[in-house]
Protein backbone atom coordinates (compact mmCIF):
# COMPACT_ATOMS: atom_id res chain seq x y z
CA UNK A 1 0.00 0.00 0.00
CA UNK A 2 1.10 3.91 -0.86
CA UNK A 3 0.88 4.87 2.63
CA UNK A 4 -0.28 4.13 6.06
CA UNK A 5 -2.55 6.18 8.15
CA UNK A 6 -2.87 5.75 11.82
CA UNK A 7 -5.84 7.56 13.86
CA UNK A 8 -5.29 7.68 17.81
CA UNK A 9 -8.19 7.28 18.70
CA UNK A 10 -11.28 5.11 18.20
CA UNK A 11 -14.46 6.95 19.13
CA UNK A 12 -17.42 8.71 17.79
CA UNK A 13 -15.46 10.91 15.15
CA UNK A 14 -11.74 8.94 14.79
CA UNK A 15 -14.01 5.53 14.14
CA UNK A 16 -16.63 6.76 11.50
CA UNK A 17 -13.92 8.88 10.08
CA UNK A 18 -11.06 6.36 9.44
CA UNK A 19 -13.34 3.83 7.76
CA UNK A 20 -15.00 6.25 5.48
CA UNK A 21 -11.10 7.19 4.75
CA UNK A 22 -10.43 3.29 4.19
CA UNK A 23 -13.05 2.84 2.10
CA UNK A 24 -12.78 5.44 -0.36
CA UNK A 25 -8.86 5.19 -0.64
CA UNK A 26 -8.23 1.06 -1.09
CA UNK A 27 -4.26 1.82 -1.55
CA UNK A 28 -3.84 3.50 1.50
CA UNK A 29 -3.70 1.37 5.03
CA UNK A 30 -6.30 2.38 7.68
CA UNK A 31 -5.27 2.16 11.21
CA UNK A 32 -7.34 3.17 14.38
CA UNK A 33 -5.72 2.69 17.66
CA UNK A 34 -7.43 2.92 21.52
CA UNK A 35 -6.04 1.74 24.38
CA UNK A 36 -9.30 0.70 25.23
CA UNK A 37 -9.08 -2.95 24.19
CA UNK A 38 -13.03 -3.19 24.95
CA UNK A 39 -13.86 -0.45 22.37
CA UNK A 40 -11.02 -2.00 19.67
CA UNK A 41 -12.94 -5.53 20.71
CA UNK A 42 -16.17 -4.10 19.71
CA UNK A 43 -15.14 -2.69 16.14
CA UNK A 44 -13.38 -5.85 15.42
CA UNK A 45 -16.82 -7.45 16.14
CA UNK A 46 -20.33 -7.36 14.44
CA UNK A 47 -22.11 -5.26 17.19
CA UNK A 48 -20.05 -1.84 16.67
CA UNK A 49 -19.33 0.13 20.00
CA UNK A 50 -21.58 3.81 18.46
CA UNK A 51 -24.80 3.15 16.84
CA UNK A 52 -24.97 5.65 13.39
CA UNK A 53 -26.25 4.72 10.38
CA UNK A 54 -24.56 3.26 7.42
CA UNK A 55 -21.71 2.45 9.60
CA UNK A 56 -21.82 -0.98 9.43
CA UNK A 57 -21.79 -1.03 5.63
CA UNK A 58 -18.86 1.24 5.47
CA UNK A 59 -16.56 -1.09 7.98
CA UNK A 60 -17.27 -4.12 6.68
CA UNK A 61 -16.52 -3.30 3.13
CA UNK A 62 -12.87 -1.94 4.48
CA UNK A 63 -12.31 -4.34 7.21
CA UNK A 64 -9.73 -6.93 7.16
CA UNK A 65 -8.70 -5.19 3.83
CA UNK A 66 -7.20 -1.88 4.71
CA UNK A 67 -8.84 -1.09 7.75
CA UNK A 68 -7.47 -2.56 11.23
CA UNK A 69 -8.21 -1.92 14.65
CA UNK A 70 -5.56 -2.41 17.71
CA UNK A 71 -4.29 -1.24 20.80
CA UNK A 72 -0.47 -1.05 20.13
CA UNK A 73 -0.88 2.79 19.01
CA UNK A 74 3.35 2.40 19.71
CA UNK A 75 3.44 0.07 16.51
CA UNK A 76 1.65 2.41 14.50
CA UNK A 77 3.37 5.08 15.41
CA UNK A 78 6.19 3.69 14.08
CA UNK A 79 4.61 2.59 10.97
CA UNK A 80 2.45 5.63 9.91
CA UNK A 81 3.25 8.15 7.27
CA UNK A 82 0.43 10.27 8.76
CA UNK A 83 -1.30 10.28 11.96
CA UNK A 84 -4.63 11.72 12.86
CA UNK A 85 -4.57 12.59 16.53
CA UNK A 86 -8.64 12.12 17.35
CA UNK A 87 -8.05 12.04 21.49
CA UNK A 88 -10.66 13.27 24.11
CA UNK A 89 -10.34 17.28 24.96
CA UNK A 90 -12.93 17.95 27.50
CA UNK A 91 -13.61 20.99 28.99
CA UNK A 92 -10.92 21.45 32.22
CA UNK A 93 -12.66 20.77 35.81
CA UNK A 94 -9.82 22.15 37.57
CA UNK A 95 -7.28 24.69 37.80
CA UNK A 96 -6.83 27.52 35.62
CA UNK A 97 -9.55 27.64 33.28
CA UNK A 98 -11.71 25.15 35.43
CA UNK A 99 -15.12 24.97 33.89
CA UNK A 100 -14.36 26.58 30.72
CA UNK A 101 -11.00 25.82 29.25
CA UNK A 102 -10.09 22.71 27.06
CA UNK A 103 -8.11 20.01 29.02
CA UNK A 104 -5.82 19.06 26.49
CA UNK A 105 -3.24 16.41 28.92
CA UNK A 106 -4.79 13.61 26.58
CA UNK A 107 -3.54 15.70 23.79
CA UNK A 108 -0.13 16.30 25.13
CA UNK A 109 0.67 12.89 26.23
CA UNK A 110 -0.79 11.70 22.74
CA UNK A 111 2.17 14.00 21.01
CA UNK A 112 4.73 12.69 23.49
CA UNK A 113 4.02 9.33 22.16
CA UNK A 114 4.15 10.10 18.91
CA UNK A 115 7.49 12.28 19.87
CA UNK A 116 8.86 8.84 21.78
CA UNK A 117 8.38 6.02 19.56
CA UNK A 118 8.57 7.73 15.69
CA UNK A 119 11.79 6.44 13.87
CA UNK A 120 10.93 8.71 10.50
CA UNK A 121 9.60 11.51 9.84
CA UNK A 122 5.46 12.35 10.16
CA UNK A 123 2.42 14.20 9.34
CA UNK A 124 0.80 15.08 12.37
CA UNK A 125 -3.07 16.36 11.93
CA UNK A 126 -5.25 17.33 14.72
CA UNK A 127 -8.79 15.98 14.60
CA UNK A 128 -9.97 17.04 18.18
CA UNK A 129 -11.49 19.96 18.64
CA UNK A 130 -8.93 22.52 19.95
CA UNK A 131 -8.26 25.69 21.01
CA UNK A 132 -6.33 28.41 18.22
CA UNK A 133 -2.72 28.50 18.29
CA UNK A 134 -2.64 24.79 19.45
CA UNK A 135 -0.85 23.52 16.57
CA UNK A 136 1.74 25.82 17.43
CA UNK A 137 2.20 23.70 20.89
CA UNK A 138 2.32 20.36 19.32
CA UNK A 139 4.90 21.26 16.80
CA UNK A 140 6.80 22.42 19.52
CA UNK A 141 6.64 19.36 21.37
CA UNK A 142 7.29 17.22 17.97
CA UNK A 143 10.26 19.37 17.21
CA UNK A 144 11.94 19.06 20.48
CA UNK A 145 12.87 15.42 19.58
CA UNK A 146 16.85 14.68 19.82
CA UNK A 147 16.41 11.71 16.67
CA UNK A 148 16.72 14.50 13.34
CA UNK A 149 12.97 14.08 12.53
CA UNK A 150 10.26 16.78 10.95
CA UNK A 151 6.89 16.65 12.11
CA UNK A 152 4.67 18.66 10.23
CA UNK A 153 1.19 19.53 12.23
CA UNK A 154 -1.95 20.38 10.21
CA UNK A 155 -5.61 21.28 11.33
CA UNK A 156 -8.01 18.80 10.01
CA UNK A 157 -11.46 19.49 12.00
CA UNK A 158 -14.41 17.19 11.71
CA UNK A 159 -18.06 18.61 10.81
CA UNK A 160 -19.96 15.60 10.73
CA UNK A 161 -23.44 15.17 12.56
CA UNK A 162 -23.80 12.22 14.64
CA UNK A 163 -27.04 10.65 13.19
CA UNK A 164 -25.96 11.70 9.78
CA UNK A 165 -22.35 11.25 10.47
CA UNK A 166 -21.36 8.77 7.11
CA UNK A 167 -23.51 11.08 5.01
CA UNK A 168 -21.38 13.97 6.13
CA UNK A 169 -18.35 12.09 5.49
CA UNK A 170 -19.48 11.39 2.08
CA UNK A 171 -20.93 14.09 0.87
CA UNK A 172 -19.46 17.12 2.77
CA UNK A 173 -19.92 20.56 2.40
CA UNK A 174 -16.23 21.31 2.72
CA UNK A 175 -13.18 19.70 4.27
CA UNK A 176 -10.97 22.26 6.09
CA UNK A 177 -7.22 21.48 5.78
CA UNK A 178 -4.80 24.33 7.63
CA UNK A 179 -1.26 24.17 7.42
CA UNK A 180 1.73 25.75 7.97
CA UNK A 181 3.09 28.41 5.56
CA UNK A 182 6.52 27.13 5.52
CA UNK A 183 7.41 24.89 2.30
CA UNK A 184 7.31 21.35 4.06
CA UNK A 185 3.95 22.83 5.62
CA UNK A 186 2.53 22.99 2.17
CA UNK A 187 3.74 19.81 0.98
CA UNK A 188 2.39 17.86 4.37
CA UNK A 189 -1.13 19.82 3.32
CA UNK A 190 -1.22 18.70 -0.28
CA UNK A 191 -0.72 14.72 1.14
CA UNK A 192 -3.86 15.51 3.27
CA UNK A 193 -5.72 17.28 0.39
CA UNK A 194 -4.48 13.95 -1.28
CA UNK A 195 -6.75 11.66 0.66
CA UNK A 196 -10.09 13.50 0.33
CA UNK A 197 -9.61 14.16 -3.35
CA UNK A 198 -10.50 10.67 -3.71
CA UNK A 199 -13.96 11.32 -2.86
CA UNK A 200 -14.23 15.05 -2.36
CA UNK A 201 -14.86 17.85 -5.20
CA UNK A 202 -11.79 19.46 -4.89
CA UNK A 203 -14.19 22.85 -4.84
CA UNK A 204 -15.19 21.70 -1.08
CA UNK A 205 -11.58 21.29 -0.07
CA UNK A 206 -11.04 24.57 1.62
CA UNK A 207 -7.40 25.26 2.41
CA UNK A 208 -6.31 28.02 4.91
CA UNK A 209 -3.24 28.63 7.33
CA UNK A 210 -3.95 26.31 10.18
CA UNK A 211 -4.99 29.74 12.84
CA UNK A 212 -8.24 30.15 10.53
CA UNK A 213 -8.50 26.19 10.26
CA UNK A 214 -8.38 25.49 14.70
CA UNK A 215 -10.89 28.73 14.88
CA UNK A 216 -13.49 27.83 12.39
CA UNK A 217 -14.17 24.66 14.18
CA UNK A 218 -15.25 26.48 17.15
CA UNK A 219 -17.20 29.12 15.57
CA UNK A 220 -19.22 27.18 13.61
CA UNK A 221 -20.31 25.38 16.38
CA UNK A 222 -20.87 28.25 18.38
CA UNK A 223 -23.08 29.81 15.77
CA UNK A 224 -25.14 26.67 15.17
CA UNK A 225 -25.68 26.49 18.94
CA UNK A 226 -26.57 30.09 18.81
CA UNK A 227 -29.07 29.16 16.64
CA UNK A 228 -31.12 27.21 19.05
CA UNK A 229 -30.79 29.03 21.97
CA UNK A 230 -32.15 32.01 19.67
CA UNK A 231 -35.19 30.09 18.42
CA UNK A 232 -35.77 28.51 22.22
CA UNK A 233 -35.34 32.07 23.56
CA UNK A 234 -38.18 32.66 21.13
CA UNK A 235 -40.18 29.47 21.58
CA UNK A 236 -41.27 31.01 25.69
CA UNK A 237 -41.88 34.57 24.08
CA UNK A 238 -44.43 32.15 21.91
CA UNK A 239 -46.06 30.47 24.79
CA UNK A 240 -47.03 33.66 26.63
CA UNK A 241 -48.54 35.41 23.70
CA UNK A 242 -50.20 32.29 21.98
CA UNK A 243 -47.86 32.64 19.15
CA UNK A 244 -46.67 28.91 17.20
CA UNK A 245 -43.56 28.70 17.13
CA UNK A 246 -44.11 26.24 14.39
CA UNK A 247 -45.51 29.55 12.48
CA UNK A 248 -43.02 31.57 13.60
CA UNK A 249 -39.58 29.60 12.86
CA UNK A 250 -41.12 28.24 8.94
CA UNK A 251 -41.67 32.21 8.36
CA UNK A 252 -37.95 32.99 9.04
CA UNK A 253 -36.52 29.67 7.43
CA UNK A 254 -38.14 31.65 3.95
CA UNK A 255 -35.79 34.68 4.22
CA UNK A 256 -32.97 32.72 2.11
CA UNK A 257 -30.48 35.29 3.98
CA UNK A 258 -31.54 33.45 7.25
CA UNK A 259 -32.39 29.52 5.94
CA UNK A 260 -34.46 26.73 7.99
CA UNK A 261 -31.95 24.64 9.59
CA UNK A 262 -31.39 24.65 13.75
CA UNK A 263 -34.69 26.44 13.82
CA UNK A 264 -36.62 23.86 15.79
CA UNK A 265 -37.31 24.34 19.24
CA UNK A 266 -37.07 22.35 21.76
CA UNK A 267 -35.44 21.48 25.49
CA UNK A 268 -31.91 22.57 24.29
CA UNK A 269 -28.70 21.35 22.06
CA UNK A 270 -26.35 18.36 23.65
CA UNK A 271 -23.47 16.40 22.33
CA UNK A 272 -20.35 16.05 23.04
CA UNK A 273 -19.31 19.59 20.71
CA UNK A 274 -21.57 22.56 21.43
CA UNK A 275 -21.32 23.38 24.70
CA UNK A 276 -17.85 22.26 25.10
CA UNK A 277 -16.07 24.69 22.25
CA UNK A 278 -18.12 27.89 23.26
CA UNK A 279 -17.19 27.56 27.09
CA UNK A 280 -13.21 27.38 24.90
CA UNK A 281 -14.62 30.22 22.91
CA UNK A 282 -15.18 32.15 26.19
CA UNK A 283 -12.60 31.25 27.96
CA UNK A 284 -10.46 32.07 24.92
CA UNK A 285 -12.10 35.72 24.66
CA UNK A 286 -11.87 36.30 28.20
CA UNK A 287 -7.77 35.20 27.69
CA UNK A 288 -7.08 37.31 24.98
CA UNK A 289 -8.62 40.49 26.67
CA UNK A 290 -12.49 40.41 24.94
CA UNK A 291 -14.40 40.34 28.19
CA UNK A 292 -17.32 41.50 26.01
CA UNK A 293 -17.31 39.28 23.57
CA UNK A 294 -16.78 36.24 25.77
CA UNK A 295 -20.49 37.51 27.97
CA UNK A 296 -22.26 37.48 24.73
CA UNK A 297 -21.01 33.57 23.59
CA UNK A 298 -21.68 32.90 27.42
CA UNK A 299 -25.18 33.87 26.88
CA UNK A 300 -25.84 31.25 24.61
CA UNK A 301 -25.16 28.84 27.23
CA UNK A 302 -26.92 30.34 29.36
CA UNK A 303 -30.12 30.78 27.08
CA UNK A 304 -29.73 26.31 27.11
CA UNK A 305 -29.47 26.05 30.37
CA UNK A 306 -32.93 27.97 30.90
CA UNK A 307 -34.95 26.08 28.85
CA UNK A 308 -34.62 22.87 30.24
CA UNK A 309 -35.17 24.74 33.65
CA UNK A 310 -37.79 26.18 32.06
CA UNK A 311 -39.57 22.56 30.69
CA UNK A 312 -39.29 21.20 34.06
CA UNK A 313 -41.13 24.33 35.72
CA UNK A 314 -43.93 23.66 33.72
CA UNK A 315 -44.14 20.14 34.07
CA UNK A 316 -44.64 20.49 37.96
CA UNK A 317 -46.75 23.92 37.76
CA UNK A 318 -49.15 21.73 35.14
CA UNK A 319 -49.15 18.51 37.59
CA UNK A 320 -50.89 20.58 40.05
CA UNK A 321 -47.43 21.94 41.30
CA UNK A 322 -45.74 18.58 42.43
CA UNK A 323 -44.35 15.30 41.04
CA UNK A 324 -43.20 14.11 44.08
CA UNK A 325 -44.04 10.26 43.74
CA UNK A 326 -45.31 10.53 40.65
CA UNK A 327 -44.18 7.84 37.77
CA UNK A 328 -42.87 9.94 34.70
CA UNK A 329 -41.98 8.13 31.40
CA UNK A 330 -38.86 9.64 29.79
CA UNK A 331 -39.06 8.74 25.92
CA UNK A 332 -35.28 9.57 24.60
CA UNK A 333 -31.97 10.33 26.55
CA UNK A 334 -30.08 10.97 23.39
CA UNK A 335 -28.94 14.39 22.85
CA UNK A 336 -30.64 13.62 18.93
CA UNK A 337 -32.16 11.16 17.15
CA UNK A 338 -30.31 8.19 15.12
CA UNK A 339 -27.17 8.20 17.88
CA UNK A 340 -26.97 6.18 21.16
CA UNK A 341 -24.74 9.09 22.13
CA UNK A 342 -25.75 10.81 25.74
CA UNK A 343 -23.27 13.00 26.25
CA UNK A 344 -24.57 16.34 27.09
CA UNK A 345 -27.92 15.24 26.78
CA UNK A 346 -30.41 17.54 28.05
CA UNK A 347 -32.54 14.43 29.43
CA UNK A 348 -29.22 14.06 31.77
CA UNK A 349 -30.20 17.05 33.42
CA UNK A 350 -33.90 17.25 32.90
CA UNK A 351 -34.17 13.57 34.46
CA UNK A 352 -31.42 15.02 37.38
CA UNK A 353 -34.19 18.24 38.00
CA UNK A 354 -37.00 15.46 38.02
CA UNK A 355 -35.50 13.31 40.70
CA UNK A 356 -34.88 16.29 42.77
CA UNK A 357 -38.24 16.69 43.22
CA UNK A 358 -38.96 13.28 43.89
CA UNK A 359 -40.59 11.99 40.75
CA UNK A 360 -39.91 7.95 39.84
CA UNK A 361 -38.70 7.94 36.59
CA UNK A 362 -39.38 4.93 33.60
CA UNK A 363 -36.82 5.56 30.81
CA UNK A 364 -36.91 4.33 27.54
CA UNK A 365 -34.37 4.99 24.37
CA UNK A 366 -33.82 2.83 21.41
CA UNK A 367 -30.05 3.12 21.64
CA UNK A 368 -29.15 4.99 25.22
CA UNK A 369 -30.34 2.57 27.77
CA UNK A 370 -26.86 1.59 29.07
CA UNK A 371 -25.34 5.14 28.63
CA UNK A 372 -28.29 6.33 30.71
CA UNK A 373 -27.98 4.02 33.59
CA UNK A 374 -24.12 5.19 33.44
CA UNK A 375 -24.96 8.80 33.25
CA UNK A 376 -27.71 8.33 35.97
CA UNK A 377 -25.30 5.80 37.91
CA UNK A 378 -24.75 8.35 41.37
CA UNK A 379 -29.29 8.64 41.22
CA UNK A 380 -31.14 6.33 43.94
CA UNK A 381 -31.56 3.59 41.84
CA UNK A 382 -35.43 3.09 43.50
CA UNK A 383 -36.34 6.11 41.61
CA UNK A 384 -35.26 4.36 38.21
CA UNK A 385 -36.67 2.09 35.81
CA UNK A 386 -34.91 1.41 32.57
CA UNK A 387 -37.43 0.19 30.33
CA UNK A 388 -36.42 -0.94 26.37
CA UNK A 389 -40.58 -1.52 25.53
CA UNK A 390 -42.25 2.04 25.79
CA UNK A 391 -45.47 0.55 26.63
CA UNK A 392 -44.43 -0.86 29.95
CA UNK A 393 -42.27 2.72 30.55
CA UNK A 394 -45.86 4.40 30.38
CA UNK A 395 -47.65 1.70 32.11
CA UNK A 396 -48.97 3.40 35.42
CA UNK A 397 -47.15 6.78 34.16
CA UNK A 398 -48.83 10.25 35.08
CA UNK A 399 -46.73 11.88 32.64
CA UNK A 400 -44.80 11.33 29.30
CA UNK A 401 -42.01 13.34 28.87
CA UNK A 402 -40.31 13.29 25.14
CA UNK A 403 -36.85 14.87 24.73
CA UNK A 404 -34.96 12.91 21.38
CA UNK A 405 -37.06 13.26 18.56
CA UNK A 406 -36.86 9.85 17.57
CA UNK A 407 -38.78 9.38 14.70
CA UNK A 408 -40.40 5.57 16.14
CA UNK A 409 -41.94 7.63 18.75
CA UNK A 410 -44.46 8.96 16.26
CA UNK A 411 -45.70 5.38 15.28
CA UNK A 412 -46.54 4.57 18.80
CA UNK A 413 -49.89 3.52 19.67
CA UNK A 414 -51.03 5.99 21.85
CA UNK A 415 -54.19 4.93 22.30
CA UNK A 416 -52.96 1.98 24.45
CA UNK A 417 -50.41 3.98 25.83
CA UNK A 418 -53.06 6.31 26.87
CA UNK A 419 -55.01 3.38 28.80
CA UNK A 420 -52.10 1.90 30.02
CA UNK A 421 -51.49 5.54 32.18
CA UNK A 422 -52.95 7.37 35.54
CA UNK A 423 -55.26 9.98 34.61
CA UNK A 424 -55.55 12.74 33.93
CA UNK A 425 -52.67 11.73 31.28
CA UNK A 426 -50.04 14.29 30.34
CA UNK A 427 -47.39 14.68 27.88
CA UNK A 428 -44.92 17.31 27.83
CA UNK A 429 -43.06 17.05 23.98
CA UNK A 430 -39.86 18.57 24.45
CA UNK A 431 -38.84 17.85 20.66
CA UNK A 432 -42.52 19.35 19.14
CA UNK A 433 -42.45 15.59 17.73
CA UNK A 434 -45.92 14.27 17.91
CA UNK A 435 -49.12 15.01 16.40
CA UNK A 436 -50.42 17.28 19.48
CA UNK A 437 -54.13 17.49 18.26
CA UNK A 438 -54.96 13.45 17.68
CA UNK A 439 -53.26 13.18 21.40
CA UNK A 440 -55.68 15.72 22.70
CA UNK A 441 -58.38 14.36 20.97
CA UNK A 442 -57.50 10.79 22.57
CA UNK A 443 -57.72 12.75 26.16
CA UNK A 444 -54.20 13.52 26.83
CA UNK A 445 -53.19 17.20 28.24
CA UNK A 446 -50.70 17.88 26.15
CA UNK A 447 -47.93 20.45 26.28
CA UNK A 448 -45.47 21.63 23.31
CA UNK A 449 -42.47 23.57 23.38
CA UNK A 450 -43.57 27.45 21.96
CA UNK A 451 -47.51 26.39 21.58
CA UNK A 452 -50.18 27.13 22.69
CA UNK A 453 -51.50 23.82 25.63
CA UNK A 454 -54.08 21.65 24.77
CA UNK A 455 -55.37 20.96 28.07
CA UNK A 456 -59.09 19.49 29.06
CA UNK A 457 -58.86 21.51 32.25
CA UNK A 458 -60.83 24.46 32.17
CA UNK A 459 -59.18 27.96 33.86
CA UNK A 460 -61.09 29.13 36.64
CA UNK A 461 -60.73 32.67 37.84
CA UNK A 462 -59.92 33.15 41.33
Amino acid sequence: MSKTILCIGAGYVGGPTMAVIADNCPEYKVIVGDINAARIKGWQSATLPIYEPGLDAVVKRARGRNLFFTTDIIAGIKEADIIFVSVHTPTKTFGRGAGRAADLQFWEKTARDIVEHAESDKIVVEKSTLPVRTAEAMHRILQSNTKGLNFEVISNPEFMAEGTAIDDLQHPDRVLVGAMSTPSGQEALADVVDIYKHWVPEAKIKTTNVWSSELSKLVSNAMLAQRVSSVNSISALCEKTDANILEVSASMGLDSRIGPKFLSAGVGFGGSCFKKDILNLVYLCEYYGLPEVAAYWEQVIKINDYQQRRFVENIANQMFNTVAGKKIAVFGFAFKADTGDTRESPAIYICRMLLDEHAKLAIHDPQALPYAATDLADCSAAEISYETDPYQAAAGAHAIVVLTDWQEFRQLDYRRIFDLMDKPAFIFDGRNLLEHQKLFDLGFNVFPIGQKALSHFEKTSA
